[in-house]
């Protein structure tokens, strides 16, 4: 049956979702064939050297929120290139009134933090006797945060928070999509504080880590170390060939592709889609229309990210920390800013500090199509200010990203509801990107882990 067919599998897309879906696949003994439209894989992770510092263009780290993680490594054979954070880079800065300060850890430090008033701090206290929000009515992450912890935390926690992780408005995110472990504790235990106490125990003895507790870590040489190691372990991988029409028919799908030897077709029992949203929807458009409006729906605001090297001597502000995340209300033009070089060893030469900044996302998505030179500049313009910098940077390197990160906008499980019925609808046909499950480096492991386990169960029985 398998030789009338080029693999068992296409997986279209050589991102992080893709690379360790065909990974999963190749290792439960499937034939895969990778197609990826750029020059290289890795999608948007990507790590290169500018005079002697490491840019990370895309992610900068990943949490081990998975137990999945440690045996890829180790399979991988760079558990040895691993690195964790320094222990300088413990506080987290949020901009107030102009000045950073530390984000509050533990509750001693959260009662004696200047970041927020009095009155929000005894607003914590009646967070316990605020009753649950419906459980089918989808609120925003603003709505629930308003609702539970008052306005100030919204403003000067989930805000900047929201900003840093998705580029995103906590007006517009769904909190059960963008957020689901706040809405599960609420429904669960009619409170996040309760909650977070009675669940203590289990959490403990649960392999999945939460984003707050799990260890985050790096590599020596940037994270593009994890995507070349996956992509070295592939059979086949085809690069600079991009992926223009997928049908299905004939017990399995034909997949067209346009590379350097031209239009090609790849037949496959199945095919797995690791592309963002809105290029898996025209691929789908064809024979699902629905779920190609779905997924077209999804939006992905625009991101740059600036690297700015400068003389330690020249930064006032110690840099004690992983970085700093601007509310909204502070209205500045940058989002945060990353200390790379306190966060990591090995990111800048001795007596040099890299700081990686962003800019746009649905806050001001117009920032962040200016031009190269007048991002370089308003970033300056910013860290001078915020970070008492009183010289010129070495140099400023800009990444624009035209769309960046999915939003987990309201409506979002419906539109991913749509997309597993298409999969229902096609047998052979699987989605897996970082619109779907989470976006985190963790989320697309553990959601391409699940994806492989699905695709390798239809084989099996098709």
């Amino acid at each position: 049956m398998t030789r009338d067919f080029d693999a068992d599998v296409v997986v279209v897309g050589g991102g992080i979702s893709g690379l360790a879906s065909a990974l999963g696949l190749q290792q439960r003994g499937a034939r895969v064939v990778l197609l990826e439209a750029a020059p290289r894989a890795g999608g948007a992770i990507g790590s290169s050297r500018e005079h002697g510092c490491l840019l990370e263009s895309g992610p900068n780290s990943a949490l081990e929120t998975t137990p999945l993680i440690g045996p890829l490594l180790n399979e991988l054979g760079i558990s040895g290139e691993r690195i964790d954070t320094n222990a300088a880079a413990r506080n987290r800065f949020i901009l107030r009134d102009g000045k950073l300060i530390a984000l509050p850890l533990s509750p001693s430090a959260l009662f004696i933090t200047r970041l927020f008033s009095t009155r929000a701090k005894l607003r914590l206290f009646r967070e316990p006797f605020i009753g649950r929000g419906a459980q089918d009515a989808e609120e925003t992450v603003a709505g629930f945060v308003r609702r539970r912890l008052g306005t100030e935390f919204l403003d000067y926690a989930i805000n900047p928070f929201v900003g840093g992780v998705y580029a995103g408005n906590p007006a517009t995110l769904s909190v059960s999509a963008a957020f689901p472990r706040l809405h599960e504790l609420e429904q669960a235990h009619g409170s996040l504080i309760r909650g977070q106490l009675a669940g203590a125990r289990a959490r403990a003895r649960n392999p999945e880590k939460s984003k707050h507790s799990a260890a985050m870590f790096a590599f020596r040489e940037g994270m593009q170390t994890l995507t070349d190691a996956i992509a070295r372990r592939l059979a086949r991988v085809e690069l600079a060939t991009e992926v223009v029409g997928v049908m299905p028919g004939d017990g399995g799908y034909v997949v067209a592709a346009s590379g350097a030897n031209g239009l090609r077709e790849f037949r496959a029992r199945a095919v797995l889609l690791a592309t963002p949203a809105y290029a898996a929807a025209s691929l789908v458009a064809p024979f699902a229309a629905t779920a190609a409006a779905a997924l077209a729906a999804v939006s992905y605001p625009p991101v740059a990210v600036a690297f700015s090297v400068y003389r330690r001597s020249a930064i006032a502000h110690p840099l004690d920390g992983f970085g700093m995340l601007i509310p909204e209300c502070e209205r500045r033009q940058i989002l945060g800013t990353i200390f790379s070089s306190t966060l990591f060893e090995n990111r800048a030469p001795d007596g040099w500090v890299l700081l990686t900044s962003f800019v746009g996302g649905t806050r001001q998505p117009e920032l962040a199509q200016r031009g190269e030179p007048a991002i370089a500049g308003l970033v300056q313009t910013e860290l001078a200010a915020l970070l008492g910098i009183s010289a010129d940077p070495e140099f400023v390197h800009v990444k624009r990203w035209p769309r960046a990160i999915p939003q987990y906008t309201l409506g979002h499980a419906g539109r991913i509801a749509e997309v597993a019925a298409a999969e229902r609808s096609f047998p052979g046909l699987f989605f897996c990107a970082n619109y779907r499950g989470g976006i985190s480096i963790g989320d697309c492991i553990k959601s391409a882990d699940r994806a492989a386990d699905q695709a390798a169960a239809f084989l099996r029985c098709a």
